[in-house]
């Protein structure tokens, strides 16, 4: 599983159910990304803004970075290279 996009999300959008743009989800985001990341531990997250925009993947300000921890790459070469070797770990 490859997710492509950008994942700096506040806090109330990964961690308040019906946070998102849904508003009628009765789960917050972080229960849907922790089952996709137990249905598929080597997914990866491609993300355009890099490490850079993310403060290194901040986790206390980007809760989505959290979820995917060290399996978040940007979209670079080197980014891509390194997810495709988390697949097929």
């Amino acid at each position: 599983m490859v997710f492509v996009g950008d994942a700096s999300m506040s806090p109330y959008e990964v961690m308040v159910p019906g946070g998102s743009v849904e508003h009628v989800n009765e789960e917050a985001g972080s229960v849907w990304l922790e089952r996709i990341t137990r249905t598929y531990p080597h997914a990866v997250w491609l993300n355009p803004g890099g490490a850079t925009a993310l403060g290194l993947f901040g986790i206390d300000h980007h809760h989505s970075a959290g979820c995917f921890s060290q399996r978040m790459f940007p979209i670079t070469i080197e980014g891509l290279e390194g997810a495709m070797k988390e697949l097929v770990r």
